[in-house]
């Protein structure tokens, strides 16, 4: 079996268990994690022994979304560059997305940016209660596009105007009631047999209808989606090497504000408004 520097794959019966592997900074993506991570997808997709696939993350955290290392070369990159690596991202989630096996999002902490992303094209998702979740990049002066047409179909146009605007955190239990995850758990034993008793159910199921299953969804897309994958791409290439998105990196990497931070409120009672 092939190994991973930043994946661990495990298999338990029919079930193919994927775990993002770099917890010391929270399983935030970088070029090889994205470049393992469709490697697998596209291997398992194949592999007809594996019946499901099962997608967590090592450590306290599920995935923080882009590495601040990663993040930090980004903003010296030219739109050519930039445009390359949005074409990787987005293969990524994609190639998620067509997997003709169920995929199952385990969700065990936080998820930010991409890593929202990646619960979105997961077929089911179970989480524990406490998982904090945003969409943070609006405050780096950039904006969630590669992942949009995966969030927007999950959460509605409604809800993904709300968080993809306002970048506020929010819980397990909100994304719960807005579609983004189907199950809930208090804690990571219970998170563990509810997955346990999804993947008995799923393991129950003829191989064949589920994968026709996620032929059929895919195909009730718009048929203009794939129109729609080209323009995202081209959005983050452009707005990574815009003023403001290298603003709000750098701002970010500092720890500062950025330039445009103001708030109405700061230093005033909201009641004497």
């Amino acid at each position: 079996m092939k190994s991973y520097e930043t994946i661990l794959r495990e298999d338990i019966g029919h079930t193919a268990f994927v775990t993002l592997n770099r917890p010391e900074v929270h399983n935030a993506f970088n070029p090889l994690m994205i470049e393992e991570l469709t490697t697998i997808f596209k291997y398992l997709g194949n592999d007809a022994t594996v019946r499901a696939i099962l997608l967590t993350g090592k450590g306290k955290s599920f995935s923080a979304g882009a590495d601040i290392k990663y993040m930090q070369k980004s903003k010296d990159f030219s739109y050519e560059e930039n445009l390359d690596d949005a074409n990787r991202l987005e293969l990524l989630f994609n190639t998620i997305y067509l997997t003709p096996k169920p995929v199952i999002g385990r969700i065990n902490g936080a998820a930010f940016g991409g890593g929202i992303g990646l619960i979105s094209v997961c077929d089911i998702v179970v989480s524990v209660k406490t998982a904090k979740m945003a969409f943070s990049e609006v405050n780096l002066g950039i904006l969630p596009a590669v992942i949009s047409p995966y969030v927007i179909s999950k959460i509605g146009f409604s809800n993904a105007a709300r968080f993809f605007l306002s970048g506020e955190r929010f819980d397990a239990i909100k994304a719960h009631s807005i579609g983004l995850i189907h199950e809930l758990a208090n804690d990571e034993s219970e998170l563990d047999q509810k997955v346990a008793d999804l993947l008995d159910q799923i393991l129950s199921s003829s191989p064949a209808a589920m994968a026709n299953i996620k032929q059929l969804l895919a195909r009730n897309r718009d048929t203009e989606f794939q129109e729609l994958r080209k323009y995202c791409i081209s959005q983050i290439a452009e707005l990574r090497t815009s003023d403001e998105g290298k603003e709000g990196l750098k701002a970010f990497l500092e720890k500062r504000p950025a330039k445009w931070n103001f708030s109405p409120w700061k230093g005033r009672d909201k009641k004497e408004v």
